[in-house]
């Protein structure tokens, strides 16, 4: 059960807890093979293939381990070995990636999405905590965060504690003063509990919990939450 009194921020997860990610990134994979098929023919048909596209993926990976939490440089690199691969213009990389990123922050909110941090923000210091590339300010929802940290841009990612006590710097309070709130069992609530901060699980399809440590509370929707304060 939460212990509201302790609660000084939020930190909360993006990708399929305010939106469902695979619907958007589906959009954006398709917006870019439209436009290599203008653009760069035989790319184009080598990202057609699921399988070809993935080993492109994990080729890239094995070969720049560095970019395991980099999600939008790990794409533009894959981007490139495939035109380098198809013998097309390596230099169409860089406005490819920008034609995905693009269709990628053009995410379909949840229905409980605004009202929600609506209500959180009204209340609490709120700073998003991703493993994802999302853009707040291009996805609509900066008004309602004090701040934004991302496995993108501090260099490891969730469960890893020094991403969730980064956040907590962020929002000028100690780990156990946060409530994370995020989809992801083992990403955000093991993780965030690991550090002494109570739990949030959105629990939006129905899973069922498999772990020994709990989340503090449950819900279905944002507009559950709002309920426990």
């Amino acid at each position: 059960m939460l212990d509201i009194t302790k609660i000084r921020a939020i930190t909360l997860d993006l990708d399929d807890t305010l939106w469902p990610i695979w619907p958007t990134i589906a959009r954006a994979e398709t917006a870019l093979q439209d436009w290599l098929r203008g653009h760069a023919p035989r790319t184009s048909a080598l990202f057609a293939d699921p399988a070809a596209r993935l080993a492109l993926r994990h080729e890239v990976m094995a070969a720049r381990p560095d970019l395991h939490h980099q999600l939008s440089s790990l794409r533009l690199e894959q981007i490139r070995l495939a035109l380098g691969r198809s013998d097309e213009n390596t230099a169409l990389a860089e406005p490819a990636f920008e034609v995905f990123f693009d269709a990628r922050q053009q995410v379909t909110m949840f229905d409980d999405t605004h009202a929600g941090l609506a209500f959180l923000s009204a209340r609490f210091p709120l700073v998003a905590l991703s493993n994802g590339n999302a853009d707040l300010a291009r996805v609509g929802l900066s008004a309602y965060f004090k701040d934004s940290i991302s496995a993108q841009g501090f260099g490891v990612g969730k469960p890893d504690p020094r991403i969730f006590k980064a956040a907590a710097s962020a929002a000028g309070v100690l780990p156990h003063e946060v409530l994370h709130i995020g989809d992801d069992a083992a990403l955000d609530v093991l993780g965030a509990l690991a550090c002494g901060m109570q739990t949030v699980w959105v629990n939006r399809e129905d899973h069922i919990w498999t772990h020994e440590a709990e989340p503090h509370e449950t819900v279905t929707t944002l507009t559950e939450l709002t309920f426990l304060f």
